[in-house]
């Protein structure tokens, strides 16, 4: 696999530039510390231990807010656990969820060890496969505007080829349960 360089910070800055109410769910890790780092906000749903778990919190939340874009922002690790998710999350089709993977190559969690992606995986070709009706694979710059754009108006799923960099670590809130309450409040889901 060539090394993209793209820098993940970067791209997640481009891809959150003014969320307005989008609704953010970030995968375990680099995509956590980079979503905050672009701008923490209450409508980020951050997970802390939940891998895997991105994509189908993805799933549950466009099926329970279906007036709301959803946007799930993952890498390429958590992509490669939970491939099935993408099977169920094609066959429920819902019209505001995408799906943006970061792919460094990486297994960055556990000490970046080559992940399948630099082996020959094609996580776009799988998730085509699984029955999502629009994919694609990004590599420049250049393409990145109209990415985000995709990302916010199709059911799109997307694979961001990233450079297998390590910047600085910002981490936003980690306490689940605060990070659920602020979340439900910025739904205007009131506790009963």
């Amino acid at each position: 696999m060539a090394e993209s360089m793209l820098d993940r910070r970067a791209v997640m800055a481009v891809l959150l530039r003014d969320p307005g109410d989008m609704l953010v769910v970030t995968g375990l890790g680099s995509t956590t510390y980079d979503a905050g780092a672009v701008g923490d906000r209450a409508l980020n749903f951050y997970l802390w231990g939940a891998m895997g778990a991105a994509a189908m919190i993805g799933l549950g939340l466009a099926l329970a807010q279906p007036a709301r874009r959803v946007l799930v922002v993952t890498g390429d690790g958590e992509a490669l656990m939970g491939l099935g998710a993408f099977a169920t999350i094609a066959a429920a089709a819902p019209p505001n969820l995408a799906i943006a993977v970061l792919d460094n190559g990486r297994y960055g969690e556990t000490g970046a060890q080559a992940s399948h992606t630099s082996l020959g995986t094609d996580l776009a070709a799988a998730a085509a496969a699984c029955g999502w009706r629009s994919t694609v694979t990004v590599t420049a710059e250049g393409e990145l505007g109209m990415l985000r754009s995709r990302l916010r108006s199709e059911p799109l799923f997307a694979v961001i080829k990233i450079a297998p960099t390590e910047p600085h670590r910002f981490l936003p809130p980690r306490d689940g349960a605060f990070l659920q309450q602020r979340f439900r409040a910025a739904l205007g889901i009131v506790p009963g």
